[in-house]
């Protein structure tokens, strides 16, 4: 093996270094019964990311400008609970907020359902403590959505 080749997969990471020595890992969701491709299928971290920028920025103009009437700190003070709220009662009537809408997603039981309250609830509050959902399986699910039993999908 040449030096290039060995900083390539050092570069590329452990992934493609295993996929260039045969291994398969599948499509993303595969191991969960989901399609590669369309609706069902896992959703990409860019549309998650996309759709929570989207809602963030929503649920910041609710607390600017009906709770805090204009005041910056009182804002930020209730900007996270206006998200669990608003996020909660989302998920659980409809599986979708209105970042996931536009950009296609759902949240959805592993086999398909509606999430219940108790999921969501918990869903959220992992999701506003950042952590669970900047760690990602093989799958790219976080561990808000492993935790409680959910999958992200498109719809």
């Amino acid at each position: 093996m040449d030096t290039r080749e060995a900083l390539g997969s050092w570069i590329d990471g452990p992934k493609a270094a295993a996929e260039k020595m045969g291994a398969d890992f599948g499509h993303r969701g595969e191991r969960l019964g989901l399609p590669k491709e369309g609706t069902g299928s896992i959703a990409g971290p860019g549309r998650r990311i996309g759709a929570l920028f989207v809602d963030g920025w929503l649920v910041a103009l609710i607390a600017y400008g009906l709770v805090s009437r204009g005041d910056q700190a009182q804002a930020n003070l209730w900007t996270t609970p206006i998200f669990f709220v608003v996020t909660v009662l989302l998920l659980a009537t409809t599986g979708t907020t209105m970042g996931k809408r536009l950009f296609g997603l759902r949240v959805v039981r592993l086999d398909g359902g509606r999430a219940g309250i108790p999921q969501v609830m918990l869903r959220t509050l992992l999701l506003c403590l950042a952590v669970p959902a900047l760690v990602w399986d093989r799958d790219t699910r976080g561990l808000h959505d492993k935790a409680v039993g959910t999958v992200e999908v498109r719809i």
